[in-house]
């Protein structure tokens, strides 16, 4: 059962992602109204809920090519794949703790977005017009919004100098996590390898005794 456990703690943290993120996206769509007139204002006009759906990738970006929402979600379910069955090899194999929870945090982030574009479609009748099915097709509710900075770009910036810039990213709690995660493993990895090190050591030495 401890042996279990193990692995299976980081799977909690996954779930507990999913459910969260779902609750949130799920509230915002029956209860708020979608865009401005729906906004609520948490720290003025820094930080605030705004309802809005996403067709594409995380904080609004989007493939423009033709059928890239299908190749999005596809993506999004292959990865999702890829990373449980990383998660776990890396559990057996005694990695550092901190990256193991890194990994469910962007697993969990995966998930949450792989179930708006799979199903969202269908469920909230949200699909872009024009989709050849809902299915696959759903967008991506966000709804956390922040206004970092908005203003025209300094002359000497090649290409897009003297242009008016706003950069006010929207995501969602499984963003966040995706974010926080990857941002964690590219900080610490070098601790978190060094850790795994260590832990594969310390087994060796006890299998051999």
């Amino acid at each position: 059962m401890a042996l279990q456990y193990k692995y299976y703690k980081y799977y909690f943290l996954t779930l507990g992602v999913i459910v969260l993120d779902q609750i949130v996206k799920l509230l915002v769509h029956f209860k708020m109204d979608f865009g401005y007139p729906g906004q609520i204002r948490i720290f003025d006009d820094w930080f605030k809920l705004y309802y809005t759906t996403n067709p594409g990738m995380a904080f609004g970006f989007e493939l423009g090519i033709p059928y890239g929402k299908l190749i999005l979600s596809l993506f999004r379910i292959i990865a999702m794949v890829a990373i449980s069955v990383y998660l776990y090899r890396l559990a057996k194999k005694d990695m550092a703790p901190g990256m193991l929870w890194c990994i469910a945090l962007i697993l969990g982030g995966a998930i949450g977005n792989v179930i708006d574009s799979t199903f969202y479609g269908v469920l909230l009748n949200n699909a872009p017009d024009g989709s050849s099915t809902p299915w696959f097709h759903g967008q991506v509710i966000d709804m956390f919004y922040i206004d970092i900075w908005e203003g025209r770009l300094p002359e000497w910036i090649p290409i897009f100098g003297g242009e008016h810039y706003a950069f006010w990213p929207i995501f969602n709690i499984a963003d966040a996590a995706i974010f926080i995660g990857v941002c964690v493993i590219l900080i610490w990895q070098k601790r978190f390898f060094k850790d795994a090190d260590k832990e594969e050591s310390v087994t060796e030495k006890a299998e051999n005794n």
